[in-house]
């Protein structure tokens, strides 16, 4: 099933995922350091990637809505897409609550704010599995006919 927001012929919002994926996880490792180095500077880094994180999954989830809105009804993946995107949405909210704890004091980032984080990163996983299911085995995003030898979406020739 094509999907209707594409960037030279690749879904938009794969290619945004990517951002707060690896920004949010890896805001996560930072705090890992810095409850290990008790060095403040890694809270920091934590916050502004948290900060940044979310705004890119605010970029990705309209994009994805856009290609959940296409899905066609009663099915599968439609199912699959509302759980999908409501679970990021409960990911970002997470790590708001987190960025909102940190904010007087991101040098020192409290358990609470770091759980936070965690519980977005683990639900992360889950819903970033959900996301390969509807790409990889329910075909979202993918071109009808696709195949190993088509041709670039860059050369202007459907796939056949």
């Amino acid at each position: 099933m094509e999907v209707k927001a594409k960037l030279l012929g690749h879904p938009i919002h794969q290619m945004l995922v990517v951002f707060p994926l690896g920004l949010l996880a890896t805001s996560f490792a930072f705090d890992m350091v810095f409850l290990s180095t008790k060095d403040g500077s890694f809270g920091v880094v934590s916050f502004w990637m948290i900060a940044a994180g979310i705004i890119g999954a605010l970029a990705a989830a309209v994009f994805g809505l856009i290609d959940w809105l296409g899905i066609a009804p009663n099915t599968h993946a439609k199912a699959l897409g509302l759980w999908h995107g409501g679970g990021n949405v409960v990911i970002v909210i997470l790590f708001i609550a987190s960025w909102f704890l940190r904010r007087d004091m991101p040098t020192n980032p409290g358990s609470g704010a770091i759980t936070l984080s965690l519980l977005g990163v683990l639900l992360a996983l889950v819903t970033g599995w959900l996301g390969g299911e509807l790409v990889d085995r329910l075909g979202v995003g993918v071109d009808d006919g696709a195949h190993l030898n088509a041709p670039s979406s860059l050369s202007g020739h459907p796939v056949r």
